[in-house]
């Protein structure tokens, strides 16, 4: 079991409990993962249409995107020590009666079961996240959200070695995954419980020289910061889904020579996932935004007309920068409102599942209306949209290096 120190003073990191928290991520979202890289399994095994599967995932989504926030709300309120090991605890039940469904509605009911335990899940371990980061929070997000960067990985990489070969019932073996991860939380929740104080002073403590904002402009500053996750979110909705589609479409790929294009792109966003935390706390997080989200656009637009050598090598430049992105705007969202970490972290952890399945669903749409290449040409102009950046107030103190 992932052990972890007692606090320090809040400006100290606790390396410890960030390891923990994100090695949780890669648990949950493994799991997390299962779920659409078994659909063909269940459709074979009960004959489901696509809608039918549709459903299954907008019952996931449903429960893991609208719950968040108000998980958050209530945890910001009142430290509940174990949330985290309470809702690894409702995954492991999704996962055991999606393993033993007898029927459709089963499998629904399961879905939002591991929908439920990754909406309390999310926000309660970035808040932790954020309690043990000290002057680090952008590296602190970007570790947390590089366990789940793992997760997603691995999860249908797995499913095809266990699941896919032997059936559905062999999805309860991932039951040892939910039980590490309830496990490792449970002594996380122990660092929570002795040390809600320094969760106190990691929310509500005042930076020194950062302005106090109107609620107008906090509003306003929140909308910017959505609107950024929507573009980054759908476009990497368009590459992430539809890639693969697209290379075997206009450069006549096979399927698993598209898969390897794919594994560079993704390896890519898990590069810059790293990397962007870390830069923001040195050089700032508004800065980061800029060079994330409109410093894609550049290579968006040229992507759709080149060749597949600088597809390929476009692709991993557009999948790390972007990837940059979502630490520091999660970050600089939860310095706007000190005292609602764990809200704002629900709120854009739900965003960010929710702009996703519907953009997911939406390009699918188009994609069967005009194309696939078409797709890919609307979406490289969403990048462009990281234009009301400018917008952003400057909220930052002058950063110095930190050792």
């Amino acid at each position: 079991m992932t052990t972890v120190s007692a606090a320090p003073a809040a400006s100290r990191t606790v390396f410890s409990l960030l390891f923990a928290v994100g090695f949780s991520h890669m648990l949950n979202d493994i799991i997390q993962a299962l779920l659409p890289a078994i659909y063909p399994v269940l459709k074979s095994s009960y004959g489901l249409t696509f809608t039918q599967l549709g459903l299954i995932t907008f019952a996931f989504q449903v429960t893991a995107s609208i719950f968040q926030p108000v998980v958050g709300f209530v945890t910001d309120r009142r430290t509940i020590p174990h949330t985290l090991s309470i809702g690894m605890s409702l995954t492991l039940l999704g996962l055991l009666s999606l393993a033993f469904a007898p029927s459709y509605h089963v499998i629904l009911l399961s879905a939002g079961l591991i929908g439920l335990g990754s909406s309390i899940f999310h926000p309660e371990a970035s808040r932790v996240a954020h309690m043990a980061a000290g002057e680090r929070r952008g590296l602190a997000q970007s570790i947390f959200q590089t366990g789940g960067n793992a997760g997603t990985s691995l999860g249908p990489l797995l499913a095809a070695s266990v699941v896919v070969p032997h059936g559905q019932h062999y999805i309860a073996w991932f039951s040892i995954v939910a039980l590490i991860g309830v496990a490792v939380l449970w002594n996380v929740g122990q660092w929570q419980r002795k040390n809600q104080h320094h969760a106190r002073q990691s929310q509500s403590r005042t930076e020194t020289g950062v302005p106090v904002l109107s609620r107008k402009k906090v509003f306003v500053s929140l909308a910017i910061l959505v609107a950024l996750i929507f573009s980054k979110y759908i476009y990497l909705a368009s590459l992430t889904n539809y890639y693969t589609f697209y290379l075997m479409d206009r450069f006549k790929l096979s399927i698993q020579n598209a898969q390897y294009y794919l594994f560079l792109f993704l390896g890519a966003v898990a590069l810059g996932t790293i990397i962007g935390g870390p830069i923001g706390d040195r050089i700032g997080r508004k800065r980061v935004i800029w060079v994330s989200i409109l410093g894609v656009a550049p290579f968006s637009v040229v992507l759709p007309h080149v060749g597949l050598f600088a597809t390929a090598a476009l692709s991993m430049v557009i999948g790390f920068i972007l990837a940059s992105a979502f630490s520091a705007i999660l970050v600089y969202a939860q310095e706007l409102m000190p005292g609602r970490v764990g809200m704002i972290a629900g709120l854009f952890f739900g965003l960010a599942f929710g702009i996703a399945g519907i953009g997911s669903a939406i390009l699918g749409k188009l994609a069967d209306h005009q194309g696939i290449n078409f797709v890919f040409q609307v979406c490289a102009f969403l990048p462009l949209i990281g234009l009301l950046t400018i917008f952003l107030p400057n909220i930052e103190k002058p950063k110095r290096m930190l050792a």
